[in-house]
């Protein structure tokens, strides 16, 4: 009697995969889940998989190459910086995402954010509690959206959504996106601009390109020298998009006024972390995406990936350039 295919989870953070199994289980393929921690939990948990499904754990060229039988890997998630891609496109496997999830989730939560350090939310919030009833801030620290450029680094699906909630706010929005047409931009009524006419221009920088070699610490001591002194930063993308140190700098010297921060370099964030503390910081333990709608498209997402890889099909959204499905002996 043949086997049926096998489905392995790696880690997750959801109550259960009772979601998952039952999708599986109707597909007629079984499906294993783990909380591996490890590398080498991780090598034994993918190694008779014929897909496997992974939410943080960091999948290395060793993991990748002791997937003997997968014929997919598929992220929880948009980004997919956990994964060792050219690991994987050297072993035939196809790594999928989950692009069209939480994108209205993280662009409401990139404009709560924005509205939080423009009108001081956290700081009033604070200074009631501690028995205050007072404008606390100075007013020039009272900010109208109406006023504001905003910069946006990145214009795929949530860059645009956020563009079209600024417009609303009637501020002026600038965009970055070399990977974007130019006729894409003017399109969405905001302005195409180069890094460097954004950082020297905007009030308020906002990131929403994905994590890669280029864009890694896209925002250091350079970067955050050549904003406007007293502009915000918000970041809702990766955390290593940011140089945690020059950040932390930058906001201690006044230079950049305030940063709002849903995603760090390192995560969880160290309890005894310095960014925990400062008072120009709004910051959030990395839920942007998340509402029960978010959550049940991406867990109905990866699944329906999954399934699809483990009976022999090409995945949607491959994001490593492998146009077949892989074979197995």
């Amino acid at each position: 009697m043949p086997t049926r295919p096998t489905i392995v989870v790696t880690d997750y953070k959801f109550p259960d995969l009772a979601l998952e199994v039952s999708a599986a289980e109707q597909a007629g393929c079984d499906l294993i889940g783990h909380h591996c921690e490890t590398e080498a939990e991780l090598k034994a948990a993918v190694a008779g998989a014929d897909a496997v499904i992974t939410q943080f754990a960091r999948l290395s060229a060793p993991v990748v190459a002791a997937m003997t039988r997968a014929r997919a890997i598929v992220r929880y998630g948009i980004g997919v910086d956990n994964v060792d891609l050219d690991a994987a496109r050297q072993h035939g496997i196809p790594v999928s995402n989950i692009p069209d999830y939480c994108i209205d989730e993280v662009a409401d939560h990139t404009l709560s954010f924005i509205l939080a350090m423009t009108r001081q939310v956290v700081t009033h919030t604070a200074d009631l509690r501690a028995g205050h009833w007072r404008l606390a801030v100075p007013v020039s620290g009272m900010k109208v959206l109406r006023d504001q450029t905003v910069g946006l680094v990145g214009f795929g699906r949530i860059g645009r959504e956020v563009a079209a909630r600024l417009l609303a706010f009637k501020c002026r929005v600038l965009v970055c996106d070399p990977m974007v047409p130019e006729t894409d931009i003017l399109r969405a009524g905001v302005t195409g601009v180069s890094l460097e006419q954004l950082l020297s221009t905007s009030d308020i920088v906002s990131l929403h390109c994905p994590s890669t070699a280029a864009t890694r610490h896209i925002i250091g001591s350079a970067a955050l020298a050549a904003m406007k002194p007293g502009a915000l930063l918000v970041n809702v993308a990766r955390g290593d998009l940011v140089d945690t140190g020059a950040l932390l700098e930058a906001l201690r010297s006044g230079h950049l006024g305030a940063a709002a921060l849903d995603v760090f370099d390192p995560e969880p964030l160290p309890l005894e972390h310095a960014l925990r503390a400062l008072p120009n910081m709004v910051i959030a333990p990395h839920i942007a995406s998340v509402s029960v709608t978010a959550v049940r498209a991406l867990r109905q997402g990866a699944i329906a990936r999954a399934v699809a890889a483990a009976l022999g099909h090409l995945p949607d959204n491959v994001v490593n350039q492998i146009m077949l499905p892989r074979v197995v002996e």
